[in-house]
């Protein structure tokens, strides 16, 4: 069993090296513009902040450097996906037909254009709403808020890559339903189940309140809902299966 599993072992050592290598390339690259990319990051809790408080602080002495290499970190690998997922499809490839193949261009920038657009939507909307009304929850309790840079770039980073990766579903669904693994009546079945765990994932990657719960969790239902679709035009349920 092992030696049927040696080659395709091998395959993803050689996709993942790829991809790493690419991703701590794009690193170093963004280092070296840590301070524009830094700025960039902290538009949105800046906006929130009262004016007397504008600036963000830092409370352990590397906490600087390690914020810079975080926020290159996560940039280099933004920069990196399109050779990823690339990757990823490289990897996947010998066990799809000759016409699937040719999918690879599509599903590469679908794949990138949806997770920089979960991150967008993030950046604009879901962080800026979050942290004005956690600011204003705090300032209304008398409370100056005093923002550590290394714990902002941290929550960001987890925000962007859970709504990165959410916005990924569409995808993935139809490249499931193109290898005849889901179909819509699948998806329908499993719709309660599905939501549950959408709201699940949505409290554990956001803060603990209502607001940044719900920006999470209701795109995602209706990016299910388009899961559905996609599943039902790609690869349709027989009648069996709705009985």
């Amino acid at each position: 069993m092992f030696e049927e599993l040696r080659p395709h072992l091998i395959e993803l050592r050689k996709r993942l090296f790829i991809s790493v290598v690419c991703v701590i390339v794009m690193f170093f690259v963004c280092l070296s513009f840590h301070e524009y990319i830094l700025k960039f990051l902290t538009i949105p809790v800046e906006n929130a902040l009262p004016e007397f408080s504008k600036k963000m602080t830092f409370v352990e002495l590397p906490e600087p450097l390690f914020t810079a290499m975080k926020v290159s970190f996560f940039t280099g690998f933004l920069f990196s996906l399109p050779v990823i997922f690339w990757q990823f499809w490289l990897f996947v490839a010998p066990g799809l037909y000759d016409n699937e193949k040719k999918l690879v261009l599509p599903f590469v920038l679908s794949a990138t254009f949806m997770f920089l657009l979960g991150a967008s939507f993030c950046y604009l909307i879901v962080i800026p709403m979050a942290f004005k009304f956690l600011i204003i929850f705090g300032s209304a309790n008398n409370l100056t808020p005093l923002i550590s840079i290394g714990l902002y770039v941290g929550f960001f980073i987890k925000l962007m890559l859970a709504f990165g990766l959410a916005f990924e579903m569409p995808i993935f669904t139809y490249f499931l339903a193109k290898l005849g693994i889901v179909n819509d009546a699948f998806l329908k079945k499993h719709f309660r189940i599905a939501i549950l765990l959408i709201f699940i994932f949505a409290a554990l990657m956001t803060p603990p309140d209502v607001l940044s719960q719900f920006l999470m969790a209701i795109p995602l239902c209706l990016l299910y809902a388009l899961s559905i679709y996609i599943a039902k035009k790609v690869n349709p349920a027989k009648d069996e299966d709705n009985a």
